[in-house]
C-alpha cells in the first residue's frame, strides 16, 4: 500500500491511502489537488475518511463526489464522526470501531474529541510503521485549539494517542511545526531533544521539505502537550499561571490557554 501526502491551501496536508489503483482520501479540504493527482495517476476514488467538520477538511467532498460519479467510478463512501454534520456521510463513528477499506486494510477509529466535539482519528496498526491520521488533534510539537470541546476532553484524547507505539507516524493535517516549536521552547527552554528537533525542523523547511509525519516517540520528547507530567512543564505552567500547578490535566489546560495567546 502507498501513502501520498498532498499539500493544500497554505499549510494543509491531505493524505491518500492507495492500494491496487484504488484510493481513500483523508480530509479532502481542496478538491482540485486530489482530483489532479488521481487523474494524473489514473487512480480510482473509493471513499473519504473524515476526522471533523471544519471547512478545510471537508470542503472538497461535494466536488470530488460529482467528479467521481461523472467519471464512472460510482458514488464514493464517506466515513466520518457521528457527532458532526459531514456532507454525504455514509456511516458514522464515535471511537472504538474497526473499519475495513481497500479489501483488508483495517483502521481503528479513536475518539479524539476536543478540537471539535466529535473529532475522530484513524489508526492503521498493520503498517510498517503504523500510521495515525489524526486531523487537528495532535500536531508536530503541538495540538489543536479547543473550539467545541473542553481542555479535559482534549487532554484525554491526547493520552489515547500517546500510548500508541512510539514508531507510529503522526500524519496530521497542518504544517504548523515551526510555530509550535517556538511555543514548546518557551515552555521547556532546556529540553535538549527539543533544541535538536528545532534545528532539524528549521533545516527541513529551509529546504522546502515537510516536517510531518513525525512520530509518537518524538512527540513524547518534544511536545509539551504530551509532557504535562514532566516537572519542567509543570514549572512553566505554574510560572505562567502565577500559582502552583501540578495535576497533569490542569497543567494541560494552563499551557493550552497560554498557547492561544502566545506570540
Amino acid at each position: 500500500m502507498q501513502f501520498i501526502q498532498l499539500p493544500a491551501f497554505n499549510d494543509n496536508y491531505i493524505w491518500l491511502l492507495e492500494k491496487s489503483g484504488h484510493v481513500w482520501v483523508v480530509d479532502p479540504g481542496d478538491a482540485s489537488v486530489v482530483r489532479d493527482y488521481l487523474e494524473n495517476h489514473s487512480l480510482y476514488l473509493d471513499g473519504f475518511l473524515i476526522t471533523h467538520h471544519h471547512r478545510d477538511h471537508i470542503g472538497g467532498i461535494n466536488e470530488l463526489m460529482d467528479w467521481a460519479i461523472t467519471s464512472g467510478m460510482g458514488t464514493p463512501i464517506v466515513y466520518g464522526p457521528s457527532q458532526e454534520e459531514i456532507p454525504h456521510k455514509t456511516q458514522s463513528f464515535s471511537g472504538g470501531e474497526v473499519i475495513d477499506i481497500l479489501n483488508g486494510v483495517l483502521l481503528q477509529v479513536i475518539d479524539v474529541g476536543g478540537h471539535t466535539k466529535g473529532h475522530i482519528a484513524y489508526y492503521l496498526e498493520k503498517a510498517n510503521p503504523p500510521r495515525l491520521f489524526c486531523g487537528d488533534t495532535l500536531f508536530a510539537s503541538g495540538c489543536g485549539r479547543i473550539f467545541e470541546g473542553t481542555a479535559n476532553q482534549l487532554f484525554d484524547s491526547l493520552q489515547r494517542l500517546a500510548i500508541l507505539p512510539t514508531q507510529t507516524l503522526v500524519c496530521c493535517a497542518h504544517e504548523y511545526t515551526l510555530s509550535n516549536i517556538r511555543f514548546a521552547k518557551a515552555v521547556e527552554p532546556n529540553n535538549q531533544e527539543l533544541m535538536e528537533w528545532s534545528n532539524r525542523a528549521e533545516s527541513l523547511r529551509h529546504e522546502e521539505k515537510y516536517t510531518v509525519p513525525t512520530t509518537i516517540g518524538l512527540e513524547l520528547t518534544v511536545n509539551p502537550f504530551l509532557r504535562c507530567q514532566e516537572a519542567s512543564v509543570m514549572t512553566a505552567a505554574s510560572s505562567y499561571a502565577g500559582r502552583p500547578v501540578s495535576e497533569p490535566k490542569e497543567v494541560f489546560s494552563v499551557i493550552r490557554g497560554w498557547k492561544d495567546v502566545f506570540k
